[in-house]
């Protein structure tokens, strides 16, 4: 049976599986691209001039590594030192929420306001995860 400490890890899925996503999403819009003529292949060897679809999801692909780095540190850490527990999986899923509406605001209408404000929703669930393990780490024996 999994316990509240291994269920830190279906939000870790959920955020790998948007990348995988992101990854799908950013082969199709670069082959739409070509076939249409916007690009030729070799205008994605060092890709300075992108088409804006594909070049949207391409800039989100790049911010799935960014502060989701800090979430998968942290989630790792809290599950290491036994303390992703009932608050630890509900503010992970609550990240990996934002950060899949920050992706679809970002790769359809790419409205900067409501994107950054997705951004800055996730960022202080992924500051509250830390500052969980903080406290944990300043009660465990």
């Amino acid at each position: 049976m999994m316990g509240p400490s291994h269920a830190i890890f279906w939000p870790m899925i959920a955020q790998a599986l948007l990348v995988f996503l992101v990854y799908v999403l950013m082969n199709r819009r670069r082959l739409a691209a070509v076939r249409s003529g916007q690009a030729s292949v070799k205008d994605f060897v060092i890709p300075t001039v992108e088409p804006g679809p594909s070049a949207t999801v391409a800039r989100n692909l790049i911010n799935q590594f960014e502060l989701p780095v800090l979430f998968y540190v942290v989630a790792l850490s809290l599950y290491v030192t036994g303390g992703a527990g009932v608050l630890a999986v509900l503010l992970s899923w609550a990240f990996v929420l934002s950060r899949y509406l920050h992706a679809l605001v970002h790769v359809t209408s790419n409205k900067v306001l409501l994107r950054r404000n997705l951004f800055l929703v996730g960022m202080a669930f992924c500051m509250l995860l830390w500052l969980l393990l903080a406290i944990h780490l300043t009660t465990v024996p």
